[in-house]
């Protein structure tokens, strides 16, 4: 299940962002706890802990005392524009930058795209 040259709790906090981005976990949903986390998947509590911390940390879920751990409303929507601007920021320069490299101009990866790329969708 985890790669052994990520930390768990990354892959963890990792999983769980892209369950939201997914629509598989929505705002308001509530999280297995800690112990049902670690139970499920066979690791050490504090190891959700984290993951857990750090996702409050960054806003995408929040704890309500008592109850449990829970999806923020915006969570999608800020990882959606996360992606997009790390996509803009990172993968693509090195998209154009490779094909430079080999000899295919703009105009070619435009054309790619035109006729292989399916419509996006924009249901947020």
């Amino acid at each position: 299940m985890f790669q052994e040259d990520v930390p768990i709790y990354r892959q963890i906090v990792d999983e769980i962002k892209q369950a939201i981005v997914r629509g598989s976990m929505r705002p308001g949903e509530k999280l297995m706890s800690t112990n049902e986390y670690a139970a499920f998947y066979k690791i050490n509590p504090a190891t959700v802990q984290k993951a857990f911390r750090e996702l409050v940390d960054e806003g995408f879920i929040y704890k309500r005392r008592g109850i449990g751990m829970f999806i923020a409303d915006d969570s999608a929507d800020r990882l959606v524009e996360r992606s997009k601007e790390e996509f803009f920021a990172t993968v693509l320069p090195r998209l154009l930058d490779e094909a430079r490299a080999v000899g295919i101009g703009v105009e070619d990866i435009v054309a790619y795209l035109r006729s292989h790329a399916e419509p996006v969708k924009e249901e947020r």
